[in-house]
């Protein structure tokens, strides 16, 4: 059986590592100098690397030859999801006061350290205060945020970092010529871009498109058997986007998901997009699109797509009636911040219920501080509607019970002290004149040819 990729390229010396210079010269020189520390801690994202020198590094110090599959009595590795527990520590503290057999040190690599619990790292803390002098540990995670900062200012800490986009791909282009693996170089970009960083996400995905074909692997070929989304599809409804065409929105993405494209995949490569070439209109989507996952993924993907056309929308309804012209100013005397609002050209009379939004409300930080201060009023928030006029926050529920709870006189305080210099004010249900939601489910309804129900998910198409 044939090895993978990532196995058979796993580097065996600290001069075979790839992309990670900043730790393998430190640790080179260490050698040299002899300099070797008592605990070091590797950190990084997964695949970088961090396992490998750990091994390659407890092997040169020791002075053995590597072979991936050697099984050194000297070097012991530990699983730390699997033995997080303090009796699997106290076990480590016992044999790690047995001298080594063979070689110089005791090694003991432990693998996603973070996942120890708080009584194995208070046992692993106390060997690492008095570590005895033949035993070197070699901690790596993923998430070093998680390793107590009694641990961590203990080891020598190292930071393994993701490879750099050209690093990835002149590497993995040495690999297709060694195993002979015909590949267009903008195939190769793909794999590049999905491994993300990581040698062995990016090895393994070299190793599955390798199959693909025994004559040239091309980039159609590629995406096809990867179900990606082509990117001139990907433009298509990001423009729709930025047009705020709903319908011709909602049109590409149907196209896209109907196709066989997972909308996580989709989102993905939006998000990559979007980091690629930052255009300011597109940002806003960043704070939604990493939430998008499944249960009703392809919902939540139309909804996030969509909102920003009722946000255009409404704005464009104001400019058409009114031109605004708001001054900050600053009074030096008082220190305190005033807002000139001189309304001019007005074409049209203003209507009633025309609602103009001031930036400094947050709906999402108004409804965090009620349920911070009240679980059961924020539970009542989830689905009404509102809208602020002046300082004045109307709130309109849907349902009755929604419209009794809310009204109390103690809940109201809630609400109003949540809001700030707002002032709140409950609606009877249906009196609300701002249809946006209503609106927006119709047009998705007549776009998708049926009914679409407010009902917090499900697949729209």
């Amino acid at each position: 059986m044939a090895k993978a990729l990532y196995r058979k390229y796993r580097p065996k010396k600290l001069s075979e590592v790839v992309g990670q210079e900043q730790v393998t010269r430190a640790l080179e020189n260490s050698l040299k100098q002899n300099k070797i520390s008592h605990a070091y801690l590797f950190i990084g994202p997964r695949g970088t690397g961090k396992t490998s020198v750990a091994r390659i590094f407890a092997h040169e110090v020791n002075g053995f030859k590597y072979e991936i599959e050697d099984d050194y009595v000297d070097i012991i590795e530990i699983d730390g999801a699997s033995n997080r527990g303090i009796d699997n520590i106290r076990e480590l503290r016992e044999k790690a006061a047995i001298a080594p057999t063979s070689g110089r040190y005791k090694i003991y690599i432990i693998d996603e350290v973070h996942m120890l619990t708080k009584e194995a790292f208070n046992a692993l803390l106390k060997t690492l205060e008095e570590p005895p002098k033949h035993v070197i540990f070699i901690m790596a995670t993923t998430d070093a945020y998680k390793v107590p900062v009694t641990i961590t200012s203990r080891a020598q800490t190292y930071t393994f970092c993701l490879a750099d986009k050209k690093v990835m791909f002149d590497y993995l282009k040495k690999v297709a010529e060694k195993e002979k693996i015909n590949i267009k170089d903008d195939a190769l970009q793909i794999i590049v871009k999905r491994g993300g960083g990581s040698f062995r996400d990016s090895l393994s995905l070299l190793d599955q498109i390798s199959t693909l074909s025994s004559d040239e692997i091309t980039k159609e070929l590629v995406v096809s058997a990867m179900g990606l989304p082509e990117d001139e599809k990907i433009n298509e409804l990001l423009n729709n986007y930025l047009s705020q065409d709903l319908e011709a929105t909602s049109l590409s993405l149907k196209q896209l998901l109907v196709s066989g494209v997972k909308p996580e995949t989709l989102v993905d490569e939006i998000i990559s997009i979007i980091i690629d070439d930052p255009k300011p209109e597109l940002l806003p989507l960043l704070a939604k699109l990493p939430d998008i996952r499944a249960p009703f993924a392809e919902a939540k993907l139309l909804v996030a797509l969509s909102q920003p056309t009722m946000a255009v929308s409404n704005r464009t309804q104001i400019t058409s009636t009114q031109s605004l012209k708001i001054k900050d100013k600053k009074e030096t005397k008082d220190s305190t911040e005033t807002k000139e609002v001189t309304v001019t050209n007005v074409s049209e009379q203003v209507t009633e219920n025309a609602v103009s939004t001031p930036a400094d409300f947050n709906w999402d930080k108004f409804y965090e501080t009620v349920h911070s201060l009240n679980d059961a009023i924020s539970m009542q928030l989830k689905n009404i509607s509102y809208d602020v006029k002046g300082n004045v926050l109307n709130i309109y529920p849907t349902k009755r019970m929604e419209k009794t709870i809310l009204s109390r006189d103690n809940n109201l305080k809630v609400l109003n002290e949540a809001a700030g210099g707002f002032r709140v004010v409950i609606h009877d249900v249906g009196d609300n004149p701002n249809k946006s939601q209503d609106l927006l489910l119709s047009k998705m309804s007549a776009i998708m040819g049926g009914e679409v129900k407010n009902d917090a998910g499900g697949n729209p198409f």
